[in-house]
């Protein structure tokens, strides 16, 4: 399975100028623990979370995000997305089509994914195969 198969796609992104405030109601709203920060033209230039909404100060995005973005592709397996999670020890990771964003994927994203592969790895019936 691929960052493709499971990835979000309709990705919910915040300006660096966005509020605090906005931000925590878009969060809120959205029921999502995170999003990433995207400049006029689209790049993704952080990430932000709730974490980033408890610890950090300032009154807008650019002041409390994180700069450092990992990112995969859409052709990512779920090994290779798992492993960058884990080795950069973030919930969630924007999924790139060259330079733009194409999905967004969480670790629920993966647990999801697992489960379904699981599930249908150990109920086929032989005469399926």
């Amino acid at each position: 399975m691929l960052a493709k198969d499971i990835m979000t796609t309709h990705v919910i992104t915040v300006s660096p100028m966005t509020s605090i405030k906005r931000l925590a109601q878009i969060l809120s709203q959205a029921q999502i623990s995170g999003a990433p920060v995207v400049d006029k033209t689209g790049k993704v230039i952080g990430l932000v979370s709730e974490m980033d909404l408890l610890v950090g100060k300032g009154a807008q995005v650019k002041s409390i995000m994180s700069k450092k973005v990992f990112c995969v592709t859409e052709d990512a397996t779920l090994e290779e997305i798992a492993s960058v999670m884990t080795r950069a020890k973030v919930k969630r990771l924007p999924v790139m089509r060259g330079e733009k964003l194409a999905g967004i994927i969480s670790r629920a994203d993966i647990v999801s994914a697992l489960a379904i592969g699981e599930h249908i790895a150990t109920h086929t019936p032989i005469y399926d195969l």
